[in-house]
């Protein structure tokens, strides 16, 4: 922080002399003192909110451009697909050990069921198509707009179950936690 605002005097005097500004003319258009302008661009003064907005406004320029402020992160996650046994895998969250999202597109196959165990909690939406769930002595198919939540202890495998691809949401607990939607399979 100390360099940070070691920074601002030099670029506070190379600002105004870029704009042609004296310190009587910025003085005038910010209502700040000729001399506490000049002990501010050499560093005899440390800035402060009320002396750097005036002269933001004066310059038409943002505070964090005074400043130094560092460029915003790109806010977007990038999305790295992986492509597995005919599934497209795209993680969602990037916060190891916590809650995962993934957004998971299977493709049509003649696969067997294969269920898996592991620790943890799923919950699954259906964004498009028709899931084929086994879960344990279960096997159901989940259409487009349906959800499933369960306890990944015990058996499980997603496969496609129509002609065209399934897209679902996963959101998976390591910890066991359970999600706040709960579907229940209609009974036949």
């Amino acid at each position: 922080m100390k360099d940070a605002l070691t920074a601002v005097g030099p670029r506070l005097r190379r600002l105004r002399k870029e704009r042609n500004y004296t310190l009587s003319a910025l003085s005038a258009d910010t209502g700040i003192s000729v001399s506490t302008l000049s002990r501010l661009e050499s560093g005899q003064r440390r800035p402060s909110l009320e002396l750097l907005l005036p002269i933001a406004r004066a310059h038409r320029v943002s505070l964090d451009d005074l400043v130094g402020a560092p460029p915003v992160e790109d806010p977007r996650v990038p999305m790295r697909a992986l492509r597995q046994d005919g599934r497209t895998i795209v993680p969602l969250t990037r916060n190891p050990g916590g809650l995962q999202a993934y957004k998971i597109v299977v493709d049509p196959s003649e696969t067997e069921p294969d269920p898996k165990t592991h620790e943890g909690y799923e919950w699954l939406y259906v964004l498009n198509g028709r899931l084929r769930f086994v879960l344990a002595e279960h096997d159901i198919v989940l259409k487009t707009g349906e959800a499933a939540e369960f306890d990944t202890r015990l058996p499980h495998w997603f496969g496609c179950a129509g002609p065209y691809p399934v897209e679902f949401l996963s959101l998976f607990g390591p910890q066991g936690e359970r999600m706040h939607v709960r579907a229940r399979p209609r009974r036949p």
